[in-house]
Formats: C-alpha cells, sequence, structure tokens
C-alpha cells in the first residue's frame, strides 16, 4: 500500500462524535415527548407517587443520555471514595 493511501486511511477513521450529535438531536425530543405525555397521565390520574418515581427515573436517564461523562467522573468518586487507587 503506497504511503499516502495509509496517511489517508488513518486521517479518515471513523468518529462517532458525530453520531453522537445525531442520535441526541434525533432521540431528545422524542424523549421528552414521551415524558411528557406519561407525566400528564399520572398527574391526571392522580398517581403522584408514580409520578415521582417516573420523573426521578427520568431525570437519572436524561442526564446519563445527555451527559455521558458523568458516569466515569462518578465512578471514578465511589473507587477513590473506597480507596480504590
Amino acid at each position: 500500500m503506497p504511503a499516502h493511501l495509509a496517511s489517508l486511511a488513518a486521517s479518515s477513521a471513523l468518529s462517532s462524535t458525530g453520531l453522537v450529535s445525531y442520535l441526541q438531536n434525533l432521540f431528545g425530543p422524542l424523549f421528552l415527548g414521551i415524558v411528557g405525555i406519561v407525566a400528564i397521565f399520572f398527574l391526571f390520574t392522580r398517581e403522584i407517587i408514580r409520578f415521582v418515581q417516573f420523573f426521578i427515573l427520568a431525570v437519572a436517564i436524561a442526564v446519563i443520555f445527555y451527559v455521558p461523562g458523568i458516569v466515569r467522573s462518578l465512578a471514578i468518586g465511589i473507587a477513590h471514595a473506597l480507596g480504590v487507587h
């Protein structure tokens, strides 16, 4: 393989940053719409405890989806707190 083809192949490696932003832009409004519909359903049926449980779960999923670096930070923090280095 010629050198210029090898350098071209190395520079055009796949990057997941475009895919991540595409998926966030695609599923973000869908996720918020579903959360809103289910939340309204729970509020109208007066199931406040299930609404609170659903809201906490939805916020946790949204944080993991939109800020994926937080999982790594939490894992490192927990490992340091437990004395695992």
